[in-house]
């Protein structure tokens, strides 16, 4: 289940089409409030439909009705979703990442090199020559050993993951893995020959920003809250697959084979402020860069409408 949520049992290429479908679902959502608060200004009656459905519309508004009203109860949902989602997306979550690193807000890392630089806090972590056991070497009595060190230094939750060394020159890690409230992810480097503690991260001296990172990704996945907060994501994305269905079958109402929806006029953003036709790309060049496949896949609209429009009126007479 996880591997589908994450790229579709396609492999890279599904992990991409997820980052896609991430990066975009917030600037929707947005959208869709920003269409919403406009028509809640300009409308003098029937303002409560756009928060709740009217049951006696039909047709293209009653479906209309449906979208705006389900919409605006799950925007905020939305947001999140796509905003934890993309932290640790394969490009943007790096550049996420790397911001968050340069203002400061980096998670911390441990670090599992044994250096021979003098143990932390190594008078309160030395063991005892009998279970102790050369690095790498995966046996029982190492597992409790290093667990029993790391629960004098900062493990004292349950729910604990051990790790031999990676490779020689390793040490042990001992971390804890309590992602539900409060959040207990704790974490301790033992070198396996001495029994030092050689590194420890602890969650309490993460900055703001990293341990909001860890709440956000964590209330995504359901395990921040239980029960309760697997609820509330499984109703949010009813709301969220319902409006897909419903903007396909709006679309479909009004398709432009029926005379409907007809596309805006080419050129006008020729009429439009230099200054505002400058913040946009501004804005949409910064958004590329943050979000590379948002970028990407503009770009390539772009080039397709240009050229659609330069086909367009090549075929129409003094066009």
């Amino acid at each position: 289940m996880s591997d589908l949520h994450r790229n579709l049992h396609l492999g890279e290429p599904g992990r991409w089409y997820s980052e896609l479908a991430a990066s975009w679902l917030g600037i929707v959502a947005l959208a869709g409030l920003g269409l919403w608060i406009g028509r809640m200004r300009r409308s003098r009656r029937g303002r409560a439909d756009l928060v709740r459905p009217n049951r006696k519309h039909t047709g293209y508004r009653g479906l209309f009705g449906w979208h705006a009203s389900i919409g605006v109860w799950v925007v905020l949902g939305a947001v999140f979703l796509s905003a934890t989602g993309i932290t640790w997306s394969a490009f943007a979550g790096a550049n996420v990442a790397d911001l968050r690193a340069a203002v400061g807000g980096g998670t911390p890392s441990l670090s599992t090199t044994l250096d021979g630089d003098a143990p932390v806090g190594g008078e309160h972590s030395h063991h005892g020559g009998a279970a102790a056991a050369p690095t790498g070497a995966a046996n029982p009595a190492t597992f409790d050993a290093v667990l029993a060190i790391a629960q004098r230094i900062n493990v004292n939750t349950g729910q604990v993951e051990i790790k031999p060394p990676a490779a020689p020159g390793k040490a042990w890690v001992v971390q804890e893995i309590q992602r539900s409230f409060p959040t207990e992810v704790d974490a301790v480097a033992i070198d396996g020959s001495t029994m030092h503690v050689t590194d420890r991260v602890d969650f309490a001296d993460f900055p703001l920003l990293a341990k909001l990172s860890r709440w956000g990704i964590d209330t995504h996945m359901g395990s921040m809250f239980g029960l309760a907060n697997q609820l509330v994501l499984f109703v949010l994305a009813l709301g969220i697959a319902s409006l897909v269905v419903l903007g396909y079958a709006m679309w479909w109402r009004r398709r432009p084979t029926r005379g409907f929806a007809a596309a805006p006029a080419r050129g006008v953003l020729r009429g439009a402020p230099w200054w505002g036709i400058g913040l946009v790309l501004l804005g949409a060049v910064a958004l590329g860069s943050l979000l590379p496949f948002v970028g990407y896949t503009l770009a390539a609209f772009v080039v397709l409408d240009v050229t659609l429009g330069l086909a367009q009126r090549r075929r129409v007479p003094n066009g």
